[in-house]
């Protein structure tokens, strides 16, 4: 009898499900992705998916402020999307950046994706290295509601600032002009500093400034005062009476000869105001570009066979501390390129100031390994120029201070009295690394108490007070920052 055959059962293969991660960006999506490996997808939410109403006020006021938050247009998709994926995900992560926004985005999503914001969703890592992203896995959180509170005080704020006065500005001076939280304080401090500009009154004062020889050797001194007292010229007739004591031809003594030794602190590693306003002021970056570029740093540069990688940590903290890992390689890297006297033993510590989050570190290179000079190729000139600022103010922090030899020489004639000041550097300690520290050497010669030394000069110079200078970026920034206003 013929055999039937019977027939195969089908065998449907079982697709293992992926653990999905949601961050923000495109970049940073795909830097974590590489870390994490094949059990992992990892898509970028695109900044806030959900915020207040552009048309309306959106916060009841009358029920404790409630706000009414609807998705973002244009970003269906995105959420479309990401709901589809968290649908077939064996676990959703939330790792948004490690702040009040990063939070809120996370809460947000947790809402529309219909997560339970108190399971452990949240991952939080200060830089986007291997190790950190990796570690940071193995501990997820719930999400920080405190933190998320503090952004929606602060969105709630600035809505009802800026949607309260912009009408009134429309209707009063011009249309489009508005309002905010932050940039009507420092509009106000500009107007303030420009009333200050227009009362001012400028003071007349002199000075005369001195060159003395000692040998063949010049140098610079002021006048002081007479008879062992300062005296201030205010007018011409004050320095014609000084003028006239002095005999052009006739030797000064020096009277007195003060040296000190000077050390000159190591700076703070970064915060975000220290960086914008150093940035400003060093490279001429325009807070925005600075935070821009410190965006690309923070997410991941391609260097070669090591792939992309964070190179510095998180970018916007209040905080000066430095874990005590990157302080460990910091003293390392000292020690092996620069000897045991350029390393400090005990760092020099910020303390925090009255506002401020302290929530992760200071600004830092990812690495103090990946010197400005080896990441040189990878990087274009603002990202190279900027990286350079951070990893140097960071391993100058971790440093030794300068010590300066300094010379304090009087020297009279007929009671008129001239000061010299000389300085010069007996360790470089921090200098080393920084340059934007650098100072020049004010070298005098070799003087002793009752040494005669000539006048070869003595020029009178007509000053006048001058009004307090307008606000750059930098200054702005601080002045907002002394006065709690800001992020």
């Amino acid at each position: 009898m013929p055999t039937t055959q019977k027939p195969k059962k089908k065998t449907t293969k079982r697709t293992r499900k992926k653990n999905l991660v949601i961050v923000e960006s495109p970049s940073k999506a795909k830097t974590i992705e590489k870390y994490l490996g094949s059990n992992y997808k990892v898509m970028a939410s695109l900044g806030h998916i959900r915020d207040l109403p552009k048309s309306k006020m959106g916060i009841d006021v009358e029920n404790g402020y409630e706000p009414h938050y609807i998705s973002i247009r244009g970003k269906g998709d995105v959420i479309k999307e990401l709901r589809k994926e968290a649908k077939k995900a064996s676990h959703v992560y939330l790792a948004a950046d490690p702040d009040r926004e990063g939070e809120a985005i996370a809460w947000h999503l947790s809402y529309l994706l219909g997560l339970n914001p108190e399971d452990k969703n949240r991952v939080v890592f200060n830089e986007i290295t291997k190790d950190a992203v990796k570690n940071a896995f193995k501990s997820p959180r719930s999400i920080d509601m405190n933190l998320v509170d503090a952004q929606q005080a602060r969105r709630v704020l600035d809505r009802l600032v800026g949607y309260s006065i912009s009408p009134l500005l429309w209707s009063k001076i011009k249309k489009g002009l508005s309002a905010g939280r932050v940039q009507s304080i420092a509009l106000n401090l500009i107007i303030q500093r420009e009333k200050e500009i227009r009362d001012f009154k400028p003071e007349e004062y002199w000075t005369i400034d001195a060159k003395f020889k000692k040998g063949r050797t010049k140098f610079e001194a002021d006048f002081w005062g007479v008879d062992n007292k300062k005296k201030k010229l205010s007018n011409e007739k004050d320095v014609k009476e000084v003028i006239e004591k002095i005999d052009k031809d006739k030797p000064f003594n020096v009277i007195n000869i003060e040296q000190k030794e000077r050390k000159r602190m190591p700076p703070l590693p970064f915060t975000t105001s220290t960086m914008q306003q150093t940035a400003n002021n060093n490279l001429k970056f325009r807070t925005q570009k600075t935070m821009m570029v410190a965006q690309q740093l923070y997410e991941g540069i391609n260097i070669g066979r090591g792939g992309a990688v964070g190179l510095i940590t998180y970018m916007r903290t209040d905080s000066t501390r430095i874990s005590s890992v990157a302080k460990h390689e910091a003293a390392v890297f000292l020690h092996e390129n620069y000897g045991e006297e350029y390393a400090a033993s005990k760092p020099r510590q910020g303390k925090l100031s009255e506002n401020a989050q302290d929530a992760h570190e200071a600004i830092r290179p990812s690495s103090v390994e990946r010197t400005p000079e080896k990441m040189a190729k990878y990087l274009d000139k603002d990202q190279l120029k900027l990286y350079t600022l951070i990893w140097s103010r960071f391993v100058a922090s971790q440093m030794t201070p300068a010590v300066f030899d300094t010379m304090r020489v009087d020297i009279e004639q007929n009671g008129g009295q001239y000061r010299a000041n000389g300085s010069k550097m007996k360790f470089p300690g921090f200098i080393k690394v920084y340059k934007a520290a650098t100072s020049k050497d004010n070298l005098l010669p070799e003087l002793k108490v009752g040494d005669e030394v000539d006048i070869v000069q003595n020029q009178p110079n007509q000053h006048f007070t001058l009004p307090p200078a307008r606000y750059s970026e930098a200054t702005l920034i601080r002045t907002l920052e002394e006065n709690g206003v800001g992020r």
